[in-house]
């Protein structure tokens, strides 16, 4: 059973001390790619390797989280979130910030993968910890708000690491050791409440495989699917090249229009709390996926490149209200003693849509051509409405009576 301390349902989100220290564990969670991928064309010719080499350093880091996610979760239920957390970002930033000082690309690869294995579970247990920390439309809000830092530091950490990598290709590898302090942060301010492991390891695995194989809980699996197949594939593939090729956009320009849905996901995100006064978290989500599938829709009937803002605005109405309102549900879904399990399940399930959205939504470009894509993006996305429509008939939340009361 876990026991969270009562005072965090009376003092207000943003000056929590276990919040803050849960987004400083977010930003790191998201830093391992987004920071050093505008480094790699001067990688390529500093250390003298083929542009199609340099992808190592992306499925170095990424390949652990596939194998270790669910593996890390059961032992984040079994010895406590914090056991697992604070040796994984100590490594995460010593592994990742050595590669700025080796000229070595087989070693910066080693250690990309040491990396990747210490950010296996930063994805996974800041959302699984604010489960645990809070409860009603105070877990909402705070889903909200890492959600909010998350999509803050999506848009602003490939210009950081961008500028860092015109003074040297490597200086953007160097921002990992900033997870040190982070990991520092959590032993001082993270007072979460831990999992008390009582039952048998065999009758574990059966739970957390009946949650998981729960009615709303594979509606969430076929949407969250669905989320990330038409993010990878619409959004961040095919929509970049429609700019580029279709409309001759400089770079500058796709970076600024493209930018404009992160930073309307961080807004709304932030708002989360606000919504579910009006809305169920079920109803924004499936309201979400509605938004989705106009926004694509509308981006063939753009005439000129600026116009393309309405459609990016409205994909990020969705995408900020999507990204918190599953990772609401799924805290709502699992018990606390499964909750990190169960979460790091739908990890794989996240990763398995980004593989697949460039997969996917290619089959639609390769039947129709470039209209396809958003057309078939479209109907991806009314795919996870129809799941969360036709099976997720269970709003209420699971009772937790010992989580924090609600405000």
């Amino acid at each position: 059973m876990i026991h969270p301390d009562q005072h965090q349902a009376e003092s207000p989100l943003l000056r929590d001390p276990n919040l803050l220290a849960i987004f400083g564990v977010t930003l790191m969670a998201i830093l391992g790619v987004a920071s050093v991928a505008p480094a790699f064309p001067k990688a390529v010719a500093e250390l003298g390797i083929s542009t199609q080499s340099v992808g190592l350093l992306i499925t170095a880091f990424t390949l652990p989280g596939v194998i270790l996610a669910p593996v890390l979760g059961i032992l984040a239920d079994r010895w406590g979130r914090r056991r697992i957390l604070v040796p994984s970002l100590f490594l995460f930033g010593i592994a990742g910030g050595a590669c700025g000082f080796i000229e070595s690309f087989p070693v910066i690869v080693a250690l990309r993968l040491v990396q990747g294995v210490g950010a296996a579970s930063l994805g996974v247990l800041p959302v699984t910890i604010i489960g645990d920390l809070y409860a009603g439309r105070r877990r909402a809000a705070a889903m909200g708000y890492n959600a909010s830092v998350l999509s803050v530091g999506t848009g602003m950490f490939p210009m950081i690491g961008g500028a860092l990598a015109g003074i040297a290709w490597y200086f953007p590898f160097m921002l990992a050791f900033l997870a040190i302090p982070i990991g520092l942060l959590v032993i001082v301010a993270l007072r979460n409440p831990e999992p008390r492991w009582e039952a048998k390891l065999s009758d574990y695995l059966r739970g957390v495989w009946s949650t998981i194989a729960e009615r709303r809980a594979i509606a969430l699996l076929i949407a969250i699917t669905a989320l990330f197949i038409v993010l990878y594939g619409s959004f961040l593939t095919y929509f970049p090249l429609l700019l580029g090729v279709e409309f001759g956009a400089p770079p500058a320009m796709i970076g600024i229009i493209m930018a404009a849905m992160s930073f309307t996901t961080a807004v709304v995100s932030s708002q989360l709390g606000r919504l579910t006064r009006w809305a169920s978290e079920l109803s924004l989500l499936r309201a979400a996926f509605a938004l989705y599938a106009v926004a694509l829709l509308m981006v063939p009937l753009m005439p000129g490149t600026w116009y393309f803002l309405i459609p990016v605005v409205v994909y990020g109405l969705g995408h900020g209200v999507a990204i918190p309102s599953q990772m609401t549900l799924q805290a709502h879904l699992a018990p606390p003693e499964q909750r990190a399990a169960f979460m790091s399940a739908f990890g794989m399930v996240l990763r398995l849509g980004q593989t697949l959205g460039p997969l996917v939504i290619g089959l639609f470009y390769a039947a129709g051509g470039m209209d396809a894509t958003f057309h078939g993006g479209a109907a991806v996305a009314l795919t996870g409405f129809l799941a969360l429509l036709l099976l997720y008939r269970e709003p209420a939340p699971r009772s937790e009576a010992a989580s924090p009361s609600e405000t």
